[in-house]
């Protein structure tokens, strides 16, 4: 009995909760630098789906890249990568726009780049 409940704890820690079932974010929260972090989003259909913007911030870094959508015949999945990023904690923020760039969901994760030491 108390191996299920181990078991089912550990699987609660590494499930990470889905706020928003309209916009999920798949990624690592840690890489080794220089760091190649990919970032996958999953976006569920919708006509007034028009971008998703992803930002990889830290104290010195900042870098943003954003893909424009086609509404519901958009693709579900859109990769971000960011290269060659220093070693430190980043917040990646992902955000879902509406034809006037409004937010429709968005997502917030932490990333750890590491040095090699």
């Amino acid at each position: 009995m108390k191996w299920k409940v181990f078991v089912l704890a550990l699987f609660l820690i590494v499930e990470l909760p889905r706020a928003d079932e309209r916009l999920i974010v798949e990624m690592p929260e840690v890489v080794l630098a220089p760091g190649r972090l990919l970032v996958r989003t999953v976006i569920e259909p919708d006509s007034d789906n028009r971008a998703v913007q992803v930002t990889a911030e830290s104290l010195t870094f900042y870098r943003k890249s954003e893909i424009r959508l086609d509404g519901d015949s958009a693709a579900r999945r859109n990769d971000f990568e960011f290269k060659s990023l220093p070693a430190g904690t980043y917040e990646i923020h992902v955000t879902l726009l509406d034809g006037h760039d409004t937010a429709r969901a968005s997502v917030v994760r932490s990333v750890q780049v590491r040095s090699h030491a």
